[in-house]
């Protein structure tokens, strides 16, 4: 793609739509890289496109209802405890 795919007066206008003031250089350097970019999507349109559609399996198990602990085993290790809950410190 050539240096001309995006002219410095688009630029312009772009910097205007957007309310930016861009300087000489600024507009120069903006409009190199709106080419640049416009080329890496070009470059898009070389990648080959995927006929089929991928193989999906689902990787999840299935639920199951499962046994849980009682609230005498969950608090066991609890380094403190209070009316059967869970004891941690004050957050202020």
């Amino acid at each position: 793609m050539s240096d001309d795919a995006v002219s410095p007066e688009e630029v312009r206008h772009v910097a205007e739509l957007a309310r930016v003031d861009l300087a000489d250089d600024e507009v120069d350097q903006f409009t190199r890289q709106f080419a640049d970019i416009l080329e890496y999507f070009e470059t898009l349109d070389e990648v080959p496109e995927v006929d089929r559609d991928a193989d999906l399996t689902n990787v999840m198990r299935p639920d199951e209802k499962r046994d849980s602990l009682d609230r005498t085993e969950a608090l066991r290790n609890a380094s403190e405890t209070e009316d059967g809950y869970f004891k941690g410190p004050n957050v202020s």
